[in-house]
């Protein structure tokens, strides 16, 4: 009998279908309590003063990018080497992505291509901490401060993850973290942004809720703002999901652990590390990289008829149609993200995996591999 496991599985307990119950009974869906609990637990969690519960990732890098009043022919550095939400948020306020290699050791942008993109345009830079591995943001934030730019992070795949001892997501003006089911924590679909900036918090807070301000009428609109709440249900379950993190990061190291020990050895794989620099990481996917002379389309397949699903990951934004349509962008332009992209392969992984999950996959993977 063939195994079926899934690529992810949110891990979710008990307690977190209490509060959603809760949230359910109380009647009130929308702009409530659990929304107010959440922010206030995870600014806490974070260590930034406030914390705007949003409808998704994607709504919160949009609201940062609409907050820097970015204009026509302004320019935002950022990363080819993401999920294509991180440059499209720039493409809504009419600016323009400039994308820059990647280090090869983070996934995240290269700070000497960085300081060679600068020029007059320029108006912020937003790393992304990719697979739960943070960017070198004192390189970045260095750079920022010498050409007065500003600088989001976007987070939205490294809840928990620590630099140098701190927690991305407290460093750049604002920040994005994300809760799709497959993330490390989860809230259905949502996202929150965090900042120290008590104006742009108040900015965030009228954003997202149609431009209504604090203690405006429902029907008073000061500013043109968007739908992007996050529901009482989403929030409800931020409030246990947050609560216990640090047990949901400590299983997925966990099963980050077995895996690594199951896939060391393997000829031709290389596996995702942290950097010296990362003094916490946040497992966000199982990655693993194949040496060009293994064909990842029939690795892929042997999987996927043992029962064991996986992902390429990413795919380069450049290099998506309408990008190519765009900007003129074509393949070579970004060599290092297009050589890590070509062998890039995810697995399985969650926190709650089974440990002979775990073994079943790696000896799938190990006997592919050999073929």
């Amino acid at each position: 009998m063939i195994a079926k496991i899934p690529m992810s599985a949110p891990d979710i307990n008990d307690q977190d279908i209490a509060l959603v119950v809760q949230a359910l009974k109380s009647g009130q869906l929308s702009m409530g309590p659990f929304v107010e609990q959440f922010e206030q637990k995870f600014s806490a969690y974070i260590g930034a003063r406030h914390a705007i519960a949003v409808s998704s990732g994607t709504a919160g890098l949009h609201l940062c990018m609409h907050a820097a009043n970015l204009r026509p022919g302004d320019e935002v550095i950022t990363s080819p080497f993401s999920f294509v939400a991180s440059a499209n948020c720039i493409l809504y306020e009419g600016a323009k992505p400039v994308f820059v290699d990647i280090d090869e050791a983070t996934f995240g942008v290269d700070p000497s291509l960085v300081a060679n993109a600068i020029n007059q345009n320029t108006r912020a830079i937003l790393p992304i901490h990719v697979f739960g591995q943070p960017c070198a943001m004192d390189e970045l934030l260095t750079l920022a401060s010498k050409h007065e730019l500003l600088v989001f992070e976007d987070a939205c795949e490294a809840v928990g993850a620590e630099y140098r001892g701190r927690k991305v997501g407290s460093f750049g003006k604002a920040n994005v973290f994300a809760f799709y089911p497959n993330k490390q924590m989860t809230t259905g679909e949502g996202g929150i942004i965090l900042t120290d900036d008590d104006e742009w918090a108040e900015k965030f807070r009228s954003l997202r809720n149609q431009g209504r301000s604090k203690m405006g009428a429902w029907l008073h609109h000061e500013v043109l703002g968007f739908n992007y709440r996050m529901s009482e249900l989403s929030a409800a379950l931020g409030c246990s999901q947050i609560s216990r993190i640090d047990e949901l990061l400590d299983k997925r190291q966990n099963a980050a652990n077995h895996y690594q020990q199951r896939l060391a050895g393997i000829p031709g794989v290389r596996l995702l590390q942290p950097t010296p620099a990362t003094t916490r990481m946040s497992w966000f996917v199982m990655l693993i990289r194949l040496d060009p002379d293994i064909c990842r389309d029939s690795v892929m397949q042997h999987m996927q008829a043992a029962g064991i699903p996986t992902r390429t990951y990413f795919s380069p934004i450049h290099l998506q149609p309408f990008f190519r349509e765009k900007f003129g962008y074509q393949e070579g332009d970004f060599p290092v993200t297009e050589s890590v992209a070509k062998g890039t392969l995810a697995l399985p992984f969650f926190s709650s995996m089974a440990v002979g999950d775990i073994d079943y996959v790696a000896d799938c993977l190990k006997v592919a591999i050999a073929r």
